[in-house]
């Protein structure tokens, strides 16, 4: 809630603009995010990788639901009841453990289609799919069905989907105008703020809040710089943030400021993270370093050496 209201604080301060880009800044880039944790990380801990990936994937999933829910228009109920029937019938598949992606291709497709021509945007089919598809391995199984399609498309959606998604989607005049209009027109500073300042007031204050008043426990290797430092991350918005933008603006020119915004809001969260992240990483090693310290060159760190009140 707290990216949400972010933007709306800043279109209202800044001239009362269109609401309709609220949801711009919410959706989290998975791949350009995880990209920049990994140049930084040499020592942080795996599970602040683990965070982030959660974290990500909740974001995006967040983010289609609210345009299936509020990009919506002009539903055809006979297409839509089709795309149910099309999830059905993969659920089904998928639970008598059919193989054979003769199968699955042509379903896909359909289901796909007949969403589009519902009227919710197709990339729901695409994601409750995913929901659907098994996770965890047979008896005798070497891997999942998700594993194994993970490992199949991985090559076609990181070597082709996600890079012509960019270049068709992230066509954005970069000009002294366009920059200008960022930061003084209420609907892209919306953006920038919601993505920078919105998403780590969010992220920070609902994960300290949660391990503050439920069961929920941050974990032992974490600290909280740690998720303060992953909350700027998180504001890397690419992807599904330029879709709603798409979406929310439609050929418009606030809808190309918007699209800036999101570039420069990404940039900046990125450096701010790298900066934070890279002082994280800094104590990490020196932790590491500290404890594999072998001055006696016998092959076993001297830490695991010393003996209960020997000072050493």
């Amino acid at each position: 809630m707290a990216v949400p209201a972010a933007f709306y604080a800043a279109t209202a301060a800044t001239g009362g603009g269109s609401m309709d880009g609220w949801a711009v800044p919410m959706a989290t880039d998975i791949a350009f995010a995880l990209a920049v944790l990994a140049v930084i990380s040499t020592h942080l801990p795996t599970a602040l990788r683990a965070f982030l990936l959660t974290l990500a994937v909740v974001d995006d999933l967040g983010a289609i639901l609210i345009i299936a829910l509020f990009f919506t228009s002009d539903l055809n109920y006979w297409a839509l009841a089709g795309a149910l029937a099309g999830l059905v019938v993969f659920y089904l598949l998928q639970r008598l453990r059919v193989r054979g992606w003769w199968w699955y291709l042509p379903l896909g497709l359909v289901t796909w289609a007949l969403m589009y021509n519902g009227g919710i945007h197709a990339t729901v089919a695409g994601v409750a799919m995913g929901l659907i598809l098994r996770t965890t391995r047979d008896e005798h199984g070497q891997a999942s069905p998700g594993e194994r399609t993970g490992h199949l498309l991985h090559p076609l959606s990181a070597g082709v989907c996600v890079p012509l998604f960019a270049l068709f989607a992230a066509g954005v005049s970069v000009s002294g105008d366009a920059l200008g209009k960022v930061f003084t027109s209420p609907e892209p500073l919306g953006v920038v703020i919601g993505l920078v300042a919105g998403k780590i007031l969010g992220i920070f204050a609902g994960t300290y809040l949660a391990a503050r008043f439920t069961r929920a426990q941050l974990n032992p290797e974490l600290a909280w710089a740690d998720v303060f430092g992953l909350a700027t991350l998180a504001g890397i918005g690419f992807t599904v943030a330029l879709l709603i933008g798409e979406l929310a603006f439609p050929g418009t020119a606030t809808g190309e400021h918007v699209k800036a915004a999101v570039l420069i809001a990404s940039l900046a969260a990125a450096l701010l993270a790298a900066l934070l992240l890279r002082r994280r990483n800094t104590v990490y090693r020196r932790l590491y370093e500290e404890e594999n310290i072998d001055e006696d060159a016998d092959g076993i760190p001297d830490i695991y050496q010393r003996t209960p009140g020997s000072g050493a």
